[in-house]
């Protein structure tokens, strides 16, 4: 039994603001929802439903081997924990006989968003596969708790949100937990999940959580995020989680969580208490002070500066162009910086921004309109004259240019060397290695353009002339695609191993086997904002504003340039 269920609830609250809130767009405080499992014996009827109907198939999906039942013996609360047992016995119901029982508790709780918290600790048994996850309520999946008044939606178009599985990745560390979102955009082996390698999950109790806002949903281990859900279109297909949802504790066995033993006898889930967050206090305060201004503009992205300040401590934006719209959610009091990308170049652009309050409540000034124009193509060339060869030689040289059209790159040779007849041009990629004959534009320039490019993705290109008599070819060259003028020659050298976190917030900490002689950070328009010689491994970018910058690293004679984003 715990000794102080208030303590606990206040400490674990005082540990999240210390080390979740920081990390969450959202802030949820408010208490709404809660079981401590304080009373020892069967499972709380007023806030849990035992799911036990079997699917039309007589079989739980993903080829699962068990019975899900209302026993005492499958979930009970024993010295403030409750417990959900998986175990090996012959059992029948519904006509059907399986030969492992287990329990699945639905919470007769929904809500839409908030902050959910499971402190709990895992079986990690071979077959177990122990889950704690969200359902939409208006799901029609027959024998759930809501279903026959509000199961209106198949699945996955009701949304899934599995805050914590554990069981079913065999290429991963037993310790390996993940998160995945299941919408009609990506289900089944979805693409939308993140995972984290917790300490000990048979031994530990660990705190799963989820913060789930209007904007996107965060997935926490012990009050740290480690993934986050925001798709950038937000509609049925890619975002049905505007609609309230509950909750599901589970431990299934067998199925795509692999074989159980022949020697099993049981396994539990344990766990020490859930808890709903919301913001429960009505606020009927509008936000004030909203500002939108611009910022850095290049061909191809616009950046927008928010602020605005509301009682309620956060202030939900939106950004509007054509048919596009983007939410997020702000500080009060704080700038927002909005980095609006994939734009075309030398377009004009008007930005309807709005702020309001969760609660609905709109500044008083709404909408404010932004136009800016983006820059033409021109400012995302880069070009140089080299006679360096990795095959062959050549007696004069040869120019390069690399030139950046929305998501195109334009890639554009010329030899130099007069003593070459009946040149032809092969574009080579360095790696994984290809090779594709460039169209002649006259004299012996060449060219050819990359399609569907990634905009701060580095590219890497050399060319192959042919000619009577043989053939030379030119160093790789490295481009980041967007980028000035800023290219180095690249090589298999240790400076392509070296590695920094990104994003970053307050220093870039560069780890590397080599010496490096020289930093220079860049922005979108190749300005140079920031360049160092000394303590090279340990950047300070506190002075940056938010944004996408480039960061070219020297060593030696090398250089290698990647995109860095600073928070």
């Amino acid at each position: 039994m715990k000794n102080s269920i208030l303590f606990k609830i206040v400490l674990s609250f005082f540990l999240f603001c210390q080390f979740g809130f920081a990390q969450v767009d959202v802030v949820y405080s408010d208490l709404v929802w809660s079981d401590e499992f304080n009373t020892n014996g069967a499972v709380n009827s007023t806030n849990w439903f035992h799911q036990t109907q079997l699917p039309s198939s007589g079989s739980w999906f993903n080829s699962e081997v068990q019975h899900y039942t209302n026993q005492l013996t499958n979930s009970f609360v024993d010295a403030g924990m409750l417990n959900i047992v998986a175990k090996k016995e012959t059992f029948t119901d519904q006509g059907i006989t399986k030969e492992y029982t287990s329990a699945r508790l639905n919470s007769k709780f929904a809500f839409k968003y908030g902050r959910v918290d499971v402190r709990a600790k895992l079986p990690i048994g071979a077959g177990t596969w122990p889950a704690i996850w969200m359902l939409g309520k208006n799901i029609n999946e027959p024998g759930g708790y809501f279903s026959a008044t509000y199961g209106t939606t198949n699945w996955p178009a009701c949304g899934e949100t599995d805050i914590m599985e554990h069981g079913i990745f065999p290429s991963q560390s037993i310790n390996y937990v993940q998160s995945t979102l299941h919408t009609p955009s990506s289900f089944g082996s979805s693409v939308n999940n993140g995972g984290i390698v917790a300490s000990d999950l048979a031994n530990n109790y660990h705190v799963y959580s989820i913060n789930w806002s209007p904007f996107q949903m965060s997935f926490l281990l012990d009050g740290v995020v480690y993934y986050t859900y925001n798709p950038s279109i937000k509609d049925a297909n890619t975002w049905p989680f505007d609609k309230e949802q509950y909750l599901l504790l589970n431990v299934a066995l067998g199925g795509v969580a692999g074989t159980v033993p022949s020697n099993y006898t049981q396994s539990s889930m344990l766990i020490d208490y859930v808890r709903v967050y919301q913001n429960a206090t009505v606020d009927t305060q509008a936000p004030m002070n909203f500002t939108a201004s611009l910022g850095t503009v290049t061909s191809t992205s616009v950046q927008l500066l928010l602020n605005a300040t509301d009682n309620s401590g956060t202030i939900g934006y939106n950004v509007a162009y054509g048919s596009a719209s983007n939410g997020m959610a702000g500080v009060s009091g704080v700038q927002k910086s909005v980095i609006i990308t994939g734009l075309n170049p030398n377009t004009h652009y008007d930005f309807t921004v709005t702020a309001n309050d969760l609660s609905g409540n709109p500044a008083a000034n709404n909408p404010i309109i932004v136009s800016a124009t983006t820059l033409p193509n021109s400012t995302l060339i880069c070009s140089g004259a080299s006679a360096n060869a990795q095959q062959g030689s050549f007696t004069t040289g040869y120019n390069y240019e690399f030139q950046t059209n929305g998501t195109d790159v334009k890639i554009t040779y010329g030899l130099l060397d007069t003593d070459k007849v009946g040149v032809v041009a092969y574009l080579w990629k360095q790696s994984p290695f290809s090779e594709v004959q460039m169209t002649n534009v006259s004299g012996n320039v060449f060219t050819y353009t990359l399609t569907g490019q990634t905009l701060g993705s580095t590219i890497n290109y050399g060319v192959k002339f042919a000619y009577a008599g043989g053939m030379s070819v030119t160093n790789y060259y490295s481009y980041v695609v967007g980028s000035t003028c800023n290219m180095g020659t690249t090589t298999f050298s240790e400076l392509n191993q070296i590695s920094f976190p990104n994003p970053v917030t307050d220093k870039i900490n560069i780890s590397s086997n080599i010496s490096l002689d020289r930093i220079e950070i860049y922005n979108l328009l190749g300005n140079l904002v920031l360049k160092t010689e000394s303590n090279t491994n340990e950047i300070d970018v506190t002075s940056l504003t938010s944004g996408i910058y480039l960061i070219s690293i020297y060593s030696g004679n090398e250089k290698i340039v990647k995109k860095i984003i600073v928070e």
